[in-house]
């Protein structure tokens, strides 16, 4: 089953290094295919028009940041899907755990833990989810 990633960034180059980290097949049983927020408006709409399975968003974005993006879909949607925010520093962690995020990723994205925590994340699996 295909599963849809929406990756959230004002700079398409961030959103590329999060495809790339993510790649297609994080897990043998997961295929994803990815659509791109460049800003607020599209990130929202596209949670409210489309079956997205997990939400990978750019706290350092501008102006709308992921952080903030995350507490809002977090506050404002009954069934919202799983999401990770990318930081730019690890002493931002406290930040992601204040926007109700489900993982925490830290730039420059290392494809194997960027893989296993979107996995872990489209199969809800606590255990391994950071």
């Amino acid at each position: 089953m295909t599963q849809t990633v929406l990756l959230y960034s004002d700079k398409p180059e961030i959103r590329d290094r999060m495809r790339l980290a993510v790649g297609t097949r994080p897990a043998p049983d997961l295929t994803l295919q990815f659509v791109d927020a460049a800003s607020y408006d599209e990130c929202v709409s596209l949670v409210d028009t489309y079956e997205i399975d997990l939400l990978l968003l750019d706290g350092e974005a501008q102006p709308a940041g992921g952080l903030g993006i995350a507490r809002q879909l977090r506050d404002e949607l009954d069934d919202c899907p799983p999401i990770g925010v990318v930081v730019a520093r690890a002493a931002d962690r406290w930040l992601a755990a204040y926007s109700r995020a489900d993982a925490t990723l830290v730039h420059p994205l290392d494809p194997m833990t960027t893989g296993q925590t979107v996995a872990a994340l489209l199969t809800r699996d606590p255990a391994v989810t950071p």
